[in-house]
């Protein structure tokens, strides 16, 4: 029969959760430090206890050498003729035993064993709750409330106590001590105090759990829970998937009334829950797990980075984004994808955008039309046209309308721009490469490159004789003399324009004129027939 003392150990043992091989060794530890402090030697200690009579001695064990030169420690070691004589059996690398006598020990030893039966006891504790919940993370435990701290709530497991952190509380749940819940076991934390399990109600995984409970379906397999996003106290989006095409995974989830799904958000303190059915195609799993909202269209804009953009109405907008972003942001989490969601009108201003950047293209300052003369450019530029696109796109009557530029003007500047896009009419000169120019002692003259505003000495010749002004050498005429005719031209287009504005004028007075005679003519033919009427 085992003594008192071994029952002791025994009782100890069931309470704290450990073998009781290891209290018992941790007391024959306590003993041997306990004799050793007590004789004052370096000797090798141990203790053994008899768990029969609960009798505990302490002993001194020297290891046996073949040869005095052998010996190393004369105080833990010896010569196997010295051991012979006080054990004949004895061989090399046995032990003799030396007890020792545990009765002088006093209340200073006691004290010291007993701190080290405590300390070898909480090692092994800390040591059985690692290795009972290390390998348990993700798995939903019992917990019974036991105190609350002021950041903390502390939960007894049964075995050990577990922390569950702020940052894993809900902030609709408030704890009573002794109240039963059931928390998500995170992980469990090596410190310096003992290992320390940390527990969460704010995990996905109770949500899922909760479903196990309370679904026949999700527990036996025929509805199966695909993706859950969570944030904790606020909203959360579960996606369900049927095996069985006559089995509804919304509706089973939902339950008659809703009974299923109410008792989940009673456990979880009135967090809202949305229960959307799960879909492989990307695009409709989207428009699913924006709901409430309703999605107008989804399209996948980056199919390796996993970004998609989604369209819906302006009135939806609001509703699709959620809450401070809730709504689209746990959509997100639960497709794994990354959203873009934009208004019907935000993305027609986009589109709008894009087109108009592409019809605009590159612009072309007006400077690189070589033909247009200097006093033609000032005046285009004063009008706002700077670029060689705006230019090309206005009309006639639209030039005409500049100031300074006439009807002259006007078939120049057009033929001007044809020429810097490369048209040409047939029978017009095209441009001469350099290369080609022929030059005489006189400079290039045959073979000049010419432009349809920069005219050859001979063309101005010829207006001269035209207009009855004398001739002029050839060769002395210069670049100043044709830029002072472009500017004469100028002028005299502008002179045109006036004189026209005037014979416009005079038309519109004559046509008033007419008018006012007619109608006088009518006035005197009605007061004539009056008369005659009344004779």
């Amino acid at each position: 029969m085992a003594s008192p003392l071994y029952q002791s150990i025994e009782l100890l043992s069931r309470e704290k959760g450990i073998e009781p091989e290891i209290v018992v060794s941790a007391i024959e530890d306590a003993i041997a430090l306990a004799t050793r402090k007590y004789y004052k030697t370096q000797e090798n200690m141990r203790a053994e206890m008899d768990r029969e009579s609960g009798e505990i001695r302490a002993y001194v064990f020297k290891t046996v050498v073949e040869t005095p030169e052998l010996v190393t420690d004369e105080a833990n070691e010896l010569t196997l003729e010295a051991a012979r004589e006080m054990a004949p059996e004895v061989e090399v690398g046995g032990e003799l035993r030396f007890y020792k006598d545990t009765s002088p020990l006093g209340r200073i030893a006691a004290q010291m064993a007993k701190q080290v039966i405590f300390q070898k006891v909480r090692e092994a504790e800390r040591d059985t709750v690692f290795n009972e919940y290390n390998h348990r993370a993700g798995e939903v435990l019992n917990a019974t409330v036991k105190r609350l701290e002021p950041m903390d709530v502390i939960f007894d497991l049964g075995k050990a106590e577990a922390r569950m952190p702020k940052r894993e509380q809900s902030r609709l749940e408030q704890f009573a001590v002794g109240e039963r819940v059931r928390v998500v076991l995170l992980r469990v934390d090596r410190a310096a105090k003992g290992p320390q399990v940390i527990v969460s109600r704010a995990a996905p995984a109770l949500v899922q759990n909760l479903f196990q409970s309370e679904v026949p379906e999700i527990y036996d397999g025929t509805v199966s829970i695909r993706a859950i996003a969570r944030e904790a106290g606020e909203r959360t989006k579960i996606a369900v998937m049927s095996r069985d095409k006559d089995v509804d995974p919304v509706g089973a989830c939902v339950g008659m009334k809703g009974m299923r799904v109410q008792s989940i958000i009673r456990e979880l303190r009135g967090e809202k829950i949305d229960i959307i059915e799960y879909s492989e195609e990307i695009t409709t799993f989207a428009e699913k797990a924006l709901q409430p909202a309703k999605v107008a269209r989804v399209s996948i804009t980056d199919l390796d980075e996993k970004q998609i953009e989604v369209i819906v109405d302006d009135t939806q907008l609001s509703l699709a984004i959620g809450k401070k972003g809730q709504n689209v942001r746990l959509a997100a989490k639960l497709l794994n994808w990354k959203i873009d969601i934009k208004s019907e009108e935000e993305k027609r201003q986009e589109v709008e955008q894009q087109m108009q950047a592409m019809s605009s293209g590159p612009s072309t300052p007006i400077e690189q039309v070589s033909e247009l003369g200097e006093a033609v450019l000032e005046k285009l530029i004063a009008a706002g046209i700077t670029t060689v696109e705006a230019l090309a796109d206005m009309t006639a009557e639209e030039l005409g309308e500049v100031p300074g530029i006439g009807e002259k003007s006007v078939g120049k500047i057009s033929v001007a721009v044809r020429h810097y896009f490369g048209q040409y009419e047939e029978g017009e000169d095209r441009p001469v490469p350099l290369a080609a120019i022929e030059t005489t002692t006189n400079g290039p003259i045959e073979k000049q490159e010419r432009t349809s505003m920069a005219k050859t000495p001979e063309e101005i010749l010829a207006e001269a004789a035209a207009a009855g002004e004398p001739p002029v050498e050839l060769n002395s005429l210069s670049t100043e003399d044709v830029v002072d005719a472009e500017e004469a031209e100028s002028a005299s287009d502008a002179n045109d324009d006036a004189d026209r504005r005037e014979e416009r004028i005079e038309m519109e007075n004559d046509t008033i004129d007419t008018l006012v005679a007619d109608s006088q003519e009518v006035s005197d033919e009605t007061v004539d027939a009056d008369e005659h009427n009344r004779g």
